[in-house]
């Protein structure tokens, strides 16, 4: 198994690039990426769900994780998303282990709810098809019990969980899972705009978060990340009361905006990386108004 060292910094989740025609613009990809691995991010975790992983065919997929390992160029590690219906999480994750990824984020499968002997059967079979390390995404379909922790964690391919179910007393419990197995695990908030909520998940051990807005305002992200780091309290509070809290309100008027939002971000920053595929949708011009001034307002409270 390959070893994955992620060092504790922001973690950045890009947007997928689309042209014209709706195909996969590897070039933009890359260069998106490029650009903000310059803001010094932890890891890259390319085709994830801020990259619209749902919407991609597996030879789009690798077209990602290939234009993304080209732009990092082994700066940082680069993760990529499997999930889905099994057959489409096994392809990619073949794909991902040939292309010379450095890990896999195990998403939820594709719509049926399956039992908890179900769910580690998943990962287990994700597990068997390619060397490289997992991190399983607890969230939507795939929520674990503490005891189906256990049972994922005896595969020493799985070397992290991510949090996506917000429940603070089961992430608790995973963390005490971990400490019992013996084994060091990598755990991540991976809750929707995570800035909002990684103070109370740092309290229960779980340091990293995912960073959908790093993708769209990595200087916002990167500063909020310092203070929390750095126990300022002030600037998390100035943030979180004039950028992050606003941001989450315009999120919530549309499903799918955790995703449509951040690369309408990145479109206003100058980059045309395309619109969403559906079934999401874009921001109206009225939203993408409010975004472009909440991003201004995020500067100038940085200022």
């Amino acid at each position: 198994m390959r070893e994955l060292a992620i060092p504790d910094r922001v973690l950045f989740f890009p947007v997928t690039a689309f042209d014209d025609a709706g195909r996969v613009d590897a070039e933009l990809v890359e260069r998106h990426v490029s650009d903000r691995v310059g803001y010094d991010p932890g890891a890259v975790f390319a085709a994830c769900g801020t990259g619209e992983f749902h919407a991609l065919a597996v030879d789009e997929y690798a077209t990602v994780v290939e234009a993304s390992l080209r732009a990092t160029a082994g700066r940082v590690p680069v993760l990529t998303g499997v999930g889905g219906p099994l057959g489409h999480a096994l392809a990619c994750a073949r794909e991902a282990e040939r292309l010379g990824a450095d890990g896999l984020l195990v998403m939820p499968p594709y719509l049926v709810q399956g039992p908890q002997a179900g769910l580690v059967a998943y990962v287990e079979a994700i597990a068997a098809a390619t060397e490289l390390p997992l991190i399983v995404y607890h969230r939507g379909n795939a929520q674990f019990t503490p005891a189906s922790i256990a049972r994922v964690l005896e595969l020493p391919q799985v070397v992290g969980i991510k949090d996506g179910a917000g429940d603070l007393a089961v992430a608790q419990r995973f963390v005490r899972v971990a400490a019992a197995s013996g084994r060091d695990i990598l755990f991540f908030n991976g809750l929707l705009t995570a800035e909002m909520t990684q103070a109370a998940y740092t309290a229960i051990g779980v340091p990293m978060y995912s960073s959908a807005a790093f993708a769209m305002a990595p200087d916002i992200a990167v500063a909020f990340f310092a203070a929390h780091r750095a126990g300022d309290l002030e600037t998390q509070a100035r943030l979180i009361d004039g950028f992050y809290a606003p941001l989450i309100d315009l999120r919530d008027e549309t499903p799918g905006f955790a995703v449509s939002l951040i690369k309408a971000g990145v479109r206003l920053e100058g980059l045309p990386v395309g619109p969403v595929r559906a079934p999401l949708v874009d921001p109206t011009p009225a939203q993408t108004r409010r975004l472009e001034a909440l991003l201004a307002t995020g500067r100038e409270l940085l200022a």
